[in-house]
């Protein structure tokens, strides 16, 4: 059940904690629990019971009630999306996001998103932060500017050259203000591309739309950059197709133009005190990639697929690559307790120090942030579908699953009543626990890779489509 490597690395404690739950008359049942959460890291304890009654004659088709559980507990999936904090609830979250963003490129009948819009003008987007001073780094010829060809791996890289002459005021307010930008940018989106054709942003609303979805990442030196699929649509979104006049290279021009311009942010009060004794202006840095999104199998590398994977896969990140911590720091003599590297443990400082002069930004709540407050990832209205859409259907599913196996498959859904109270009784493992959901998470997740790379390898069917 456990690997050796496992069993090596446990202290005596958990060991034996291990042991005696492995050990337990229910530990099936328990086993079973945390394989349905997917080897989730910190489930959910309830507490309760249902009852289903046929609606018609009031008989009782099934009782449930918590006290036969292992521990008198349903242990359910935390439903988490950061890596760090359960790499199982992230997975699934990873995979809904995929599906989401997927769809807005290839078109997904059971969301009545058609498969034109594969046809339409889209191009994926990353705009990132300016500058705040120079950063050790990998260029693609030669060596960094301290003279040193650093590894991959290096702990210097994203960290700056000097120290005391870089801007951290300026890297945690651009990262603090990040999401309003990205709305600002959206809507000088709309204004660029109205210009290029000639006609005025209430014209443009009348015969297109800009769909777009987008992740967040923090890149090495702790700032934030977006990841955007953005899509020229007819006005209803998907459903309808753009004007004659819509191309890829439009799109392209008018996004450069948009990045390009400068943002002033909202007021900023005491900015002598603050470091900006002539204020300062909100805007992207100059570097800015847009591509277009080819269709999946023609050779090209930003191709349908891999830009969802993309997105998906920074969808379950936050600051954690940058040295920072996943959870909130209650001070800054905190960040200092913890350990931190020089370079994120001085932005969770000026996170600190700007506090009293921004007091609506909240900097010291996302402190271990490094200032950013906004979404992950998010989406416009008529992209695709929704991740609640998503999660219903899985839920739908697994409860047909459920219905099945308790033989109240012969009883539609709107034949029989649930009755339930349920309450919450805590989260989380024992020591011993933890171990061996550990164990089955990596089981379920070798599982997944051993399916998936047999898919991969099926040969194709000469004509098919892949």
């Amino acid at each position: 059940m456990t690997d050796t490597a496992t069993l090596a690395g446990l202290d005596a404690a958990t060991l034996g904690d291990m042991l005696k739950v492995a050990a337990s008359p229910r530990f099936d049942r328990w086993q079973d629990q945390i394989k349905r959460t997917g080897g989730c890291s910190d489930p959910i304890h309830l507490t309760g019971w249902s009852i289903t009654k046929d609606k018609a004659t009031g008989e009782t088709l099934r009782a449930y009630t918590t006290d036969t559980e292992p521990g008198g507990r349903l242990r359910i999936a935390c439903g988490n999306r950061r890596a760090s904090r359960c790499p199982a609830c992230a997975w699934t979250y990873a995979g809904d996001t995929y599906h989401l963003i997927r769809a807005g490129l290839v078109g997904d009948t059971r969301h009545d998103i058609p498969a034109t819009i594969r046809h339409r003008p889209r191009v994926f987007a990353t705009l990132t932060a300016p500058s705040f001073g120079p950063v050790h780094n990998r260029p693609t010829h030669g060596v960094c500017r301290c003279g040193t060809a650093h590894r991959d791996d290096d702990p210097a890289l994203g960290t700056p050259l000097d120290p005391d002459a870089y801007d951290y005021a300026g890297a945690v307010l651009f990262n603090n203000h990040a999401g309003e930008l990205w709305h600002r940018f959206v809507n000088r989106l709309r204004r660029e591309v109205a210009a290029q054709v000639g006609i005025t942003q209430k014209e443009f609303k009348e015969v297109a739309r800009l769909s777009y979805g987008k992740v967040a990442e923090f890149q090495k030196r702790g700032a934030v950059h977006f990841h955007a699929v953005i899509r020229l649509d007819g006005p209803d979104g998907p459903d309808t197709a753009p004007p004659s006049w819509a191309s890829t290279e439009l799109l392209t021009r008018a996004i450069r133009d948009a990045a390009a311009h400068p943002y002033v942010t909202a007021e900023v009060p005491s900015r002598a005190t603050a470091g900006f004794p002539d204020g300062w202006r909100l805007r992207w840095g100059r570097q800015l990639d847009v591509r277009p999104i080819k269709a999946f199998g023609d050779g090209s590398e930003i191709t349908e697929q891999a830009v969802a994977s993309y997105v998906a896969k920074y969808a379950t990140k936050a600051a954690e690559n940058t040295g920072t911590v996943d959870r909130r720091i209650g001070n800054r003599e905190a960040a200092i307790l913890l350990g931190l590297p020089d370079h994120p443990r001085r932005l969770i400082e000026a996170c600190f120090d700007l506090d009293p002069l921004y007091p609506d930004r909240r900097l010291t709540a996302w402190a271990h942030m490094l200032g950013f407050r906004g979404h992950f990832s998010s989406k416009s209205r008529r992209y695709s579908t929704t991740l609640g859409v998503l999660r219903q259907i899985r839920a739908d599913y697994r409860a047909e699953q459920e219905r099945q196996a308790l033989g109240l498959d012969g009883h539609e859904p709107d034949t029989v009543l649930v009755l339930a109270s349920w309450q919450y009784a805590g989260h989380g493992y024992s020591p011993g626990e933890s171990a061996l959901a550990a164990t089955i998470h990596r089981g379920l997740q070798l599982g997944r890779e051993t399916a998936r790379e047999a898919l991969r390898d099926q040969p194709v069917l000469e004509g098919a489509k892949p």
